[in-house]
């Protein structure tokens, strides 16, 4: 039995009301989340293990809003299109993320691709998505945020943070902006540790701060606070921005203004619980204390549960301020007319998720989203030829058949990644020979791959490297986390652009900042994103099939600045694009 069944005080139900909203593991709702939830448990925070189909879901959220009573719990999730989703955990998101958006620069675009994610999150049955992130991205070695940010210009990611906003909350769910005060310019992933924001006062109110006031002015329902240290607002070494009454209350409430909930980033953070390993239940209270009103995912939930009732109990957390924190949480789920919308509509589910009209947004976006940052003017765009040859191109290098190769960098191999690019390849160039490589192989692999590199009239180098929050990798100071290529899978790319540099096209399938470290590649165009649409964006770019217009939502240090990019016609390479072809005639 945990703490939160025990029933034993009338103040537990209250507590669990206001405060807490923990996950679960497996498809179907354990039976202390039902039990919970019949007593007061505010709700729950639904992950990529928690999904496994529509129906699925749907039938999920039934079960939970049927536990709940006439209190309709706050079911949230965390789908922030691109390279974060939970919905499209086995296959992708049908979406470019934030990156993808600032490159397209286009506020209806983003209104539009958040109220599409939105109506689909309201057909399940969920009604908070813990999105947008409005960091402004200021470091290139950024693992927490990433392409998760709408670039480095604090004017283009306000403009797109309201758009997110007032995209999701008209289709009726909850938006939540975060990581409040801004975690764009740390290095440090705080998932794994303490990261922290060293810039000024100056720095903070010309930078970080306006993309929430912009979300705040647009009505946003909710804030989410980052386990980051902020000197510039709280010197105290013992505080992070979610233990910060300065930084909480004195900034985010008072000095912006804002009134809806305030939600703590997952408390099981080691950026928060490095802090707390004495007891760690702590965090609960002193984040609930700094002016919270919703504590996210405790690292041990009947230890902070406890934590949280004794608080209550002594009078260290005051009733008042309890008392308004519920309020604001029913003031919330009365915005969204919960009570007026329990039933899930599981029979119509084909026909509200994943609406053809959306699918085709988040294509145009990712097409749209294609950035040319070099271009030496002898390669692009590529030409079709070639018959189908047999074989598994990741169990070994194939005999070259063709002009083309393709040799796809992961962090492993045996995942999805490229594979959605090798299909849309071969369908222009059948004897296309695609290699495989990742860390554990590159170096082995690295002679049969420059071998097929140099007899090849053309190379196309796939990069999958997105920033994964809470990634661990050992690094030369312990665990770490990292947005750039492996030693070995790094050192492959080098060898490839030092034989064949003219000839090959470098896609950033993700991480924008990957040419930085090769400063020889004279062909680089970026995606933004590992989405299956933008890998099939990246190949039509290739090969002429559409037009090449986006730009730069970041500077890329020693290569081109912000706003860059090559815009090229759509053309049909010369020797013919059958693809192409079939695509324009509409045969």
């Amino acid at each position: 039995m945990t703490a939160l069944e025990t029933g034993a005080d009338p103040a537990l139900a209250r507590l669990a009301d206001a405060i807490l909203i923990p996950p679960f593991p497996g498809v179907s709702a354990p039976g202390w989340i039902l039990r919970a939830l019949s007593r007061g448990l505010a709700g729950v925070t639904l992950f990529g293990p928690n999904i496994a189909a529509p129906e699925q879901v749907a039938a999920l959220t039934l079960a939970l809003r049927s536990a709940s009573g006439a209190r309709d719990p706050v079911i949230a999730i965390d789908e922030e299109g691109g390279d974060v989703t939970r919905v499209a955990y086995e296959d992708g998101s049908p979406y470019p993320g934030n990156a993808a958006l600032g490159a397209v620069d286009d506020i209806s675009l983003t209104r539009a691709v958040y109220h599409a994610i939105g109506a689909d999150l309201a057909a399940l049955g969920i009604n908070f998505n813990l999105a947008p992130c409005a960091d402004v991205l200021g470091a290139a070695d950024s693992p927490a945020v990433g392409t998760r940010s709408f670039g480095a210009d604090t004017d283009l990611v306000s403009r797109h943070t309201a758009a997110a906003v007032t995209g999701l909350q008209a289709a009726g769910v909850a938006a939540c902006t975060k990581h409040f005060p801004g975690h764009g310019d740390t290095a440090t992933d705080s998932h794994l540790g303490v990261a922290q924001v060293s810039g000024d006062m100056t720095r903070l109110k010309s930078v970080e701060l306006p993309p929430f006031q912009q979300a705040i002015e647009a009505g946003v329902d909710s804030v989410m606070v980052a386990h980051v240290s902020v000197p510039a607002l709280d010197s105290d070494p013992n505080h992070v921005a979610s233990t910060s009454p300065a930084i909480v209350t004195g900034l985010l409430k008072n000095q912006l203004g804002f009134k809806g909930i305030i939600v703590t980033d997952a408390l099981d953070m080691a950026g928060l619980t490095r802090l707390y390993e004495a007891h760690i239940g702590r965090a609960a209270v002193d984040a609930f204390k700094a002016g919270n009103d919703v504590l996210l995912i405790p690292a041990d939930l009947d230890a902070s549960y406890r934590a949280m009732l004794e608080a209550v109990r002594s009078r260290e957390i005051s009733p008042a301020q309890l008392d308004a924190s519920v309020l604001k949480i029913l003031k919330a789920k009365a915005s969204l007319s919960l009570h007026k919308t329990r039933l899930v509509n599981v029979e119509a589910l084909s026909t509200l998720v994943g609406k053809p009209e959306n699918l085709a947004l988040g294509q145009q976006i990712a097409d749209d989203a294609i950035t040319l940052v070099r271009d030496n003017g002898k390669l692009l765009p590529l030409k079709t030829s070639g018959t189908a040859a047999p074989g598994l191109p990741y169990q070994r290098v194939e005999e070259v058949r063709d002009n083309t190769v393709a040799v796809i960098f992961s962090d492993d191999m045996r995942t999805e990644a490229g594979r959605t690019l090798e299909r849309q390849l071969r369908e222009r160039v059948p004897n296309a020979d695609v290699i495989y490589v990742d860390p554990r192989v590159a170096t082995a692999m690295s002679g049969d791959v420059l071998r097929a590199v140099d007899r090849a009239r053309s190379v196309i180098a796939a990069v999958y490297e997105v920033p994964v929050p809470g990634r661990v990798m050992k690094g030369a100071n312990g665990v770490t986390n990292s947005v750039g290529l492996s030693d070995a899978s790094g050192a492959l790319l080098q060898k490839v652009l030092d034989h064949a540099a003219e000839k090959t096209a470098v896609l950033a399938m993700g991480n924008p900042y990957l040419a930085q470290d090769f400063p020889a590649v004279q062909n680089y165009l970026c995606t933004f994103s590992n989405a299956t649409v933008s890998e099939i964006s990246a190949v039509k770019a290739l090969f002429g099939e559409i037009a090449v217009r986006g730009h730069l939502p970041v500077s890329i240090p020693n290569i081109a600045q912000r706003g860059a990019g090559i815009e090229r016609p759509a053309q049909i390479a010369q020797g013919g694009s059958r693809h192409a072809y079939y695509q324009t005639t509409g045969n």
